[in-house]
């Protein structure tokens, strides 16, 4: 094991009600001006917003509201929420929704106190010495923004979808977590939320790293469990001790918990920032479509997480197979959960079109360099290599 800092300040609220807890929340750190960011209407019709705004008046706190953010933020969104929040004398930053949402309002944290571009953070023109708190109301678990330092954004102009990690500056002062506030989600978007925690697991389990026993094993154990969940709420999307699991599980997934002391990967992460950079499709239909793609390519080259992982979590019976056929059967489960979800795997089915591969290449290199990920370190022409498996994919 590396040696590592974890530092998780997030106050976690969590349970039935507690968006009403929101002006307390906020109250308690000396917030006074609060823009609520948040994406679709869905919370002005359902009441959630009203009920939001109510606590914060009951605290006495001033607040705008900034909707309309769409998934995969875009930087357009962030400089106009950064201009009214300059104008509004915004102190604090409460984003009610999923990932996007809470993305977004990273962004505007950033970019509100810095004379410059916040795009500059993004493409690594300069670092950040401040930003303005944020908290949050989550609705959609998935991305982990909840708890982490974690933002990432899509530059619409120039076809960039790039990630920043500011842990110091970026985890929210505190999340609110009612497990309810899921239930009306559709089904897709609980199963694209179900495979992005997964894959944030998977960049830290799949790692060289060695020694780390106690971190795989409860790495293993929470993408076991959220597989359960999922199939549960395919069935039953009320069951609210399913809710609460995998509502916990996104912020487990993301908070750094499940990559202390090891060198982490990121590779297929960066892999599907070009697909839903270039086609517009939420994130966990393209990590559905990667990581399998990325497992195959890696099976033959670095066999030994993904033994692993077949038997650990994807239930592969060792008996009487070799190495080879435990990780191939193992990938085939997961393949096989995915379809379970209603998701596809193929990446021609998943865009709609025959994609440009070549320009996802040239925009990947441009945006990390030549090489990419740890636990097998590709070339640009491995990375051409995984979107054409995933062309094929069953």
């Amino acid at each position: 094991m590396e040696n590592f800092t974890f530092c998780t300040p997030t106050e976690f609220i969590f349970g039935r009600g507690t968006q009403k807890e929101a002006g307390s929340a906020l109250a308690r750190r000396g917030a006074s001006r609060v823009m609520i960011v948040y994406g679709s209407d869905r919370i002005e019709r359902n009441g959630l917003l009203n009920e939001i705004t109510d606590s914060l008046t009951g605290a006495g706190i001033q607040y705008v509201k900034f909707g309309g953010i769409k998934p995969n933020p875009t930087a357009a969104s962030v400089y106009e929420g950064i201009e009214v929040a300059r104008r509004e004398k915004i102190d604090f930053f409460l984003a009610v929704g999923g990932g996007s949402p809470i993305d977004a309002a990273k962004g505007m944290a950033l970019g509100t106190i810095y004379p410059g571009d916040f795009w500059d953070f993004y493409v690594g023109k300069a670092k950040p010495h401040a930003a303005l708190p944020i908290g949050v109301v989550l609705t959609i678990p998935a991305a982990g923004s909840e708890g982490s330092g974690n933002s990432v954004i899509t530059n619409e102009e120039t076809h960039q979808k790039i990630s920043v990690r500011y842990p110091g500056m970026l985890r929210p002062a505190f999340a609110i977590m009612n497990p309810e506030l899921t239930m009306s989600l559709p089904f897709d978007q609980t199963a694209f939320g179900v495979v992005d925690m997964m894959a944030h697991i998977y960049e830290r389990y799949f790692s060289n790293t060695p020694d780390t026993q106690l971190v795989d094993a409860y790495s293993e154990a929470i993408l076991r469990d959220v597989m359960d969940q999922a199939l549960t709420l395919r069935l039953d999307s009320d069951n609210y001790a399913a809710r609460a699991d995998v509502m916990w599980a996104g912020t487990l997934a993301h908070n750094g918990l499940c990559g202390v002391g090891k060198v982490e990967d990121w590779a297929s992460h960066r892999l599907e920032h070009e697909i839903s950079a270039f086609y517009d499709v939420a994130h966990g239909a393209g990590l559905a479509v990667i990581v399998p793609a990325w497992m195959e390519f890696c099976a033959r080259r670095n066999p030994d997480k993904l033994w692993r992982f077949a038997i650990n979590v994807m239930s592969v019976d060792p008996a009487g197979k070799d190495t080879d056929e435990i990780i191939d059967e193992g990938i085939s489960n997961l393949k096989n959960f995915y379809h379970d979800l209603g998701l596809t795997t193929n990446l021609r089915t998943l865009v709609g079109s025959e994609p440009d591969i070549e320009k996802m290449v040239a925009s990947l290199h441009r945006n990390v360099g030549d090489t990419l990920g740890n636990y097998v370190p590709l070339s640009m022409d491995d990375c051409r290599e995984i979107y054409r498996i995933a062309l094929e994919a069953e």
